[in-house]
């Protein structure tokens, strides 16, 4: 019978969950509380925690302002200058700290809401373990500005994100403190398990590896396949599973979920409360359990476990193996060092899960009340949260794909899109505005992105699979075995294409012509400008004959005037068209023939060396080593239209033609062809690594003849072999020497029209 009312109990208590509250291990850094006094604590916490949690409103307006001097973080410039400090001087070390990232990053612009919500646990981890003999590892890395200001890097934030300055995210080679590099999501996990086995084999005195996962980066598949491994293993790390309800970003887009994060676990975490009532059960039954026999005691012992399970929530990480705590509250950190200081001093190999319960942007309004909680932020006015944006010129290619797409969706209703955990980042934010019910945010789970859309598309819908370039190499292999060799018209966008700025290296989508030029069944295009851009999400609506690739760049278009007059569009009253129409697949077209004749403009016939040439009359190209054909595929086109007039006004004996590709696959054989025929010398620009477009340009002109003869000069124009680190976008392409006058200087150079200089010197001629 007892054994019975303590099940009765134990579903009395599942059911009355949703009225608990939370409950946090409260100890004594120095000395044991006795149990009275620790369950008085646990609900004194539990307290503070609920009314934190209630509390965290925005309060009422500007201006807001942090503290006059900061004394504490001062005289702390590396983790150990923390050890001195009591309960008292380190919440002020907190305060001190969120103020610090809050006044840097309004001068220079990067990721911000994120730091602000991980201020105290930074602070805790810190003075609890010691770096750079334990291991800390930030996933994703976008949190870590507290971190690096803790860890000897506090005067180089005025370099953040800017050429030769300080990363955006963790790096291995800047810092010693920085145990693990990132900048892709779900990888801490697996890291810190690498390294904790690794300690143990070389017989390490200390092994203390911590993780530090956000409940966007736990919906990634990798963290479910690290935490798998780590309870089989029984690896000794400690997890910290930052919970503050920001799965996607932005989170609250429009979707077919619904506006609330796109995660299932983060639903679940939200109601991780253990409720007062249950604890005096559990003190109840583990009383009454000694009564029983022992056999009796195990059944007891299971029945409490999973009691525990059922109203914390601990039971999805306890049968992966971790020894679940929490949640306790983020923001707390009299709760969090004694909880820290326990389990760093514990014997056990089992591995932790550290349940903590933060809100992202703590501490600053503005952050608190913006959708996504100012998650990346440009220059901002400290007082008012207004972040300083110059007025863009043209739409961001991002917006001009998702208001296509919505064009699409308009008049096909097949039309769907999917994005992974970056509505906001992809434009799916503003398709899921109008179409919600065809939004779909898979979370941080870009494989599954991939083969969702391979099954939506075998029942008939056109799925748009809107992945960054850099993390659709996440899903490679579900590209390969799911959709390509299938040929399921998946359309895979790719936005960030090219380099992409301040995020630096994790973030450039530089590989992906090489990585998916060489799968069988895709078709690959890539746009030159915004029109360019609205007609190649119609030709991708309307093509069915396999899975499709549009990749494009960060950035805005050109708008109207510059359309006109650099690339010659015949604008109808001087209007970029509203919506886009589909072009033939694989099929590319001249945009400049010799001497500056744009051959986009209506009616325009004139050829080399007409009265017509915005160059002037003049005979050009007499010899075949004058005529230069530039071929370019992507958003350099407008660098390779500015190269050939001023390479045709230094020299009045070049005759140069520029081509625009369009797709890589297939490639416009006819178009290359006839270039090849007609000039001396091919050129290919790409905003893409070595095996790209120009190998497959070159791979076909050698299997073609062209090169048979020697009377052809070809040169390829990509992202050379090497990272680039954070800067802007015009010093990347200059470094990567993609800009005009790089590709003047290749074009003369080419022609003997100047002196040919020593390799070293041809990066950096003007």
């Amino acid at each position: 019978m007892k054994f019975i009312s303590l099940s009765s109990a134990v579903a009395s208590l599942a059911a009355a969950s949703t009225a608990s509250v939370s409950y946090a291990f409260a100890s004594s850094r120095r000395s044991r509380a006795p149990p009275r006094a620790a369950a008085a604590d646990a609900a004194s916490s539990s307290t503070r925690l609920r009314e934190a949690a209630v509390n965290r409103v925005v309060p009422p307006g500007p201006p807001y302002s942090g503290p006059s001097s900061k004394p504490i973080l001062d005289s702390v410039r590396y983790p150990r200058d923390m050890k001195r400090l009591d309960m008292r001087e380190l919440q002020q070390l907190a305060h001190e700290l969120r103020w610090e990232v809050i006044e840097s990053v309004s001068r220079t612009g990067g990721h911000f809401s994120s730091s602000l919500g991980v201020t105290e646990l930074t602070v805790a981890l810190h003075y609890v373990f010691d770096m750079p003999e334990d291991d800390i590892i930030w996933d994703v890395a976008h949190q870590c500005y507290p971190h690096k200001m803790l860890t000897g890097r506090r005067e180089r934030f005025p370099t953040l994100r800017q050429l030769g300055g300080l990363s955006g995210f963790c790096k291995r080679k800047e810092s010693e403190y920085d145990s693990f590099g990132a900048g892709h999501s779900s990888t801490s996990i697996s890291a810190a398990q690498g390294m904790s086995v690794a300690k143990s084999i070389l017989n390490r005195r200390r092994n203390n590896c911590i993780a530090v996962i956000g409940d966007g980066a736990i919906t990634g598949g990798m963290a479910y396949e690290a935490m798998n491994n780590a309870g089989y293993l029984s690896s000794r790390m400690i997890v910290v599973l930052n919970d503050n309800g920001q799965v996607s970003l932005p989170t609250g887009t429009q979707t077919a979920g619904g506006v609330r994060p796109a995660s299932q676990l983060s639903a679940y975490t939200s109601n991780l409360l253990v409720s007062k009532p249950f604890q005096d059960f559990r003190d109840f039954a583990k009383g009454l359990n000694r009564l029983f026999p022992e056999n009796v005691q195990d059944v007891n012992k299971r029945i409490d476990e999973y009691a525990r399970g059922l109203v914390t929530g601990g039971t999805i990480f306890e049968e992966l193996g971790f020894f679940y705590v929490g949640p306790i509250d983020g923001h707390d950190l009299e709760n969090m060092v004694p909880i820290l200081e326990k389990l760093r001093d514990s014997d056990s190999n089992k591995p932790v899960l550290l349940h903590v319960k933060t809100t992202k942007g703590y501490g600053y309004p503005p952050a608190m009340a913006a959708s996504d909680r100012m998650h990346g932020v440009g220059k901002f006015d400290v007082a008012t949260g207004v972040q300083v944006k110059g007025k863009a010129a043209a739409p961001s290619f991002t917006s001009i794909f998702a208001n296509a797409l919505i064009d699409a969706a308009t008049e096909d209703r097949a039309v769907v899109g999917i994005t992974a955990a970056m509505p906001g980042g992809t434009g799916m934010d503003i398709f899921g505005r109008r179409f919600p019910k065809r939004t779909f945010d898979v979370g941080i789970a870009e494989q599954h992105a991939v083969t969702f859309a391979a099954g939506m598309a075998c029942e008939g819908l056109k799925p748009f699979c809107c992945i960054y370039s850099t993390f659709m190499q996440r899903g490679y292999d579900q590209v390969v075995h799911d959709v390509a060799i299938q040929n399921l018209p998946v359309r895979m966008i790719l936005d960030r294409a090219g380099v992409v700025g301040n995020d630096g290296p994790t973030h450039h989508g530089c590989y992906d012509l090489a990585y998916l030029g060489c799968i069988p069944n895709l078709t690959i295009m890539s746009p030159s400008d915004e029109i360019e851009l609205r007609n190649m999400v119609a030709t991708c609506a309307d093509f069915d004959d396999g899975p499709s690739v549009l990749r494009y760049p960060r950035g805005v278009g050109y708008g109207a005037e510059k359309l006109q007059n650099l690339f010659g569009y015949d604008l109808e009253d001087g209007e970029i068209p509203a919506k886009g129409t589909s072009i033939e697949i694989g099929k590319g077209r001249i945009i400049r023939k010799p001497g500056g004749v744009r051959a986009l403009s209506e009616g325009t016939v004139a050829d080399n060396g007409s009265s017509d040439s915005r160059l002037g009359p003049g005979s050009r190209g007499r010899k075949r080593e004058d005529r230069v054909a530039i071929l370019s595929l992507g958003t350099r086109l407008s660098e390779a239209l500015i190269a050939a007039d001023e390479a045709e006004e230094m020299n009045s004996d070049l005759a140069i033609t520029v081509a625009d590709a369009r797709f890589m696959k297939p490639l416009d054989i006819d178009l290359i062809r006839e270039l090849v025929k007609d000039n001396g010398i091919l050129i290919t620009v790409e905003e893409g690594s070595i095996g790209g477009f120009g190998n497959h340009v070159l791979h076909f002109l050698s299997l073609d003849g062209a090169l048979d003869d020697g009377r052809l000069k070809f040169r390829p124009m990509v992202l050379p072999d090497t990272y680039f680190e954070a800067a802007t976008q015009y010093e990347q392409y200059e470094m990567a020497g993609l800009n005009s006058h790089h590709i003047r200087g290749t074009v003369l150079r080419l022609a003997k029209k100047i002196e040919v200089p020593v390799l070293e010197e041809t990066e950096t001629l003007q």
